[in-house]
This record gives C-alpha cells, structure tokens and sequence, in this order.
C-alpha cells in the first residue's frame, strides 16, 4: 500500500476503535470493509479480528468498573463456541463467499438500525450470542445480533458497553487464534496492527469520552453514511 492508503486506513481504524469504544458494538461495521477492500475479505476479516481484540483489552481496561462478568459469562461462552465455528468456515471458504457474508450482514445491520431491532427482547439470548460469534467468525461483523443478546442482561449503558467489550474480546481473541493458524496475515497486516497499536489507546478515549458526554445521533448518521458507501464498493468489487 501507498503512504496516502496507508493514512486511510489507519485513519478509519482509530474511527473504529472510538466507535466501538462508545457505545460497545460497531467498530467491526467500519474495520471490516475498510481493511476488507485493501487486503482482500479473508485477511481483511482476520486482521479485523487482531485489531479488535486488542482494542478490546483497552475498552476493559477503560469499563473495569463495569464489568457485568457473572450476567455475561453464558453469552460470552456462546458467543466463543460460535466464532470458532464460523471462523473454521471462513478459512475453508472461497474468497467471493466471505465478501458476500460481509455484504448481507452490513445489510442486514442497516436495516437493524433502521427499524430499532436491537431494542427487542426476544429471550433467546443464548442462541443468538451462538449466531453472532458464528456470524463474526465469518463475516467479520455480527451486526445486531451481539447486541440484542446482551440486551436481554438488562444492563445500564455502562455495564452494556462492559458486557459488550468482555464478549468481544472472547470472540475476536478465538477467532484471531484459528486466523493466525491457518497463517491468513501477510507483511501488510502485521505492519498495519504494529501501526495502530497508539490508535487504540487514543480511540479508546475518545470513544468513552463520547459514551459519558454525548449523544449518539450524529455520529450514527456519520457512521451509516459512510457504511453505505463502503457497502456499494464491496458490491462492486464482488461484481468485478
């Protein structure tokens, strides 16, 4: 990659970091595509996962007050069985069939938003913490599912984004596990996660800055907008 790419994507990276820093969920949403479209959906999506990970120390390190371990713990376990299926999947998947696992779950997460899904409380939490490890394993993204499953903990906003952040670290650490053994990271990947590592402390604070302050209408219209075009280049590049 060029230095201006390289900017890029750092730049969207650290968007990621405090994205998912504020309110828990998301930052897969705008990480996946980004390093997806540059690195290729397979990499893309296994690189994700290291990023997300790691960040994720920091989101628990930042929420350890709030930290909901005895409410989380079965959705957490769920949500590691299910991302070591999907991720296992990925691996033995064509490249074009990752890149449409990430294309309908960005779908399927913008219609989410638009309709309020995650507000419902189904009562099959456990089921769907399964389904959204499987569906993050694969696509990268678990879009609402993560969400209306800890939904169903009945957490304040504080605690959400601490369940949120522990579930995440599970499954993005069990699924950077299965990616590093089937050696899916080239030398762009492991230069890029060395790069980010200052991005993840400073999107971190930023986005629990943001948690504690503000509301999250503009930024959601921001993150969608841009999720939309990304969504539109990903259709391309499958067509291509």
């Amino acid at each position: 990659m060029t230095i201006v790419t390289t900017i890029v994507v750092l730049a969207l990276v650290y968007a990621s970091f405090a994205i998912s820093a504020s309110a828990g969920l998301g930052g897969s949403l705008l990480m996946v595509p980004t390093l997806a479209l540059f690195l290729g959906s397979k990499e893309g999506v296994a690189l994700a996962a290291l990023l997300l990970a790691s960040n994720n120390v920091m989101k628990i390190i930042a929420y350890r007050k709030t930290l909901p371990f005895r409410k989380a713990a079965f959705i957490i376990v769920m949500i590691v069985v299910g991302a070591a299926v999907g991720s296992t999947l990925l691996v033995e998947a064509p490249e074009w069939a990752v890149t449409v696992g990430i294309v309908v779950m960005f779908i399927a997460s913008l219609a989410a938003e638009r309709m309020d899904l995650e507000r419902l409380q189904t009562g099959f939490a456990p089921l769907l913490a399964f389904a959204s490890g499987a569906s993050s394993g694969f696509s990268g993204t678990s879009g609402p599912l993560k969400g209306v499953a800890i939904r169903n903990l009945d957490l304040d906003r504080r605690h959400f984004v601490g369940a949120a952040s522990l579930a995440s670290f599970a499954g993005d650490a069990t699924k950077t596990a299965i990616f590093a053994d089937a050696e899916l990271l080239g030398r762009n990947s492991v230069l890029i996660a060395i790069a980010a590592v200052p991005l993840m402390a400073l999107g971190t604070w930023t986005g629990s800055t943001i948690n504690r302050r503000a509301g999250e209408q503009t930024f959601a219209v921001l993150f969608w907008t841009v999720m939309a075009g990304y969504t539109v280049r990903l259709f391309v590049l499958l067509l291509d």
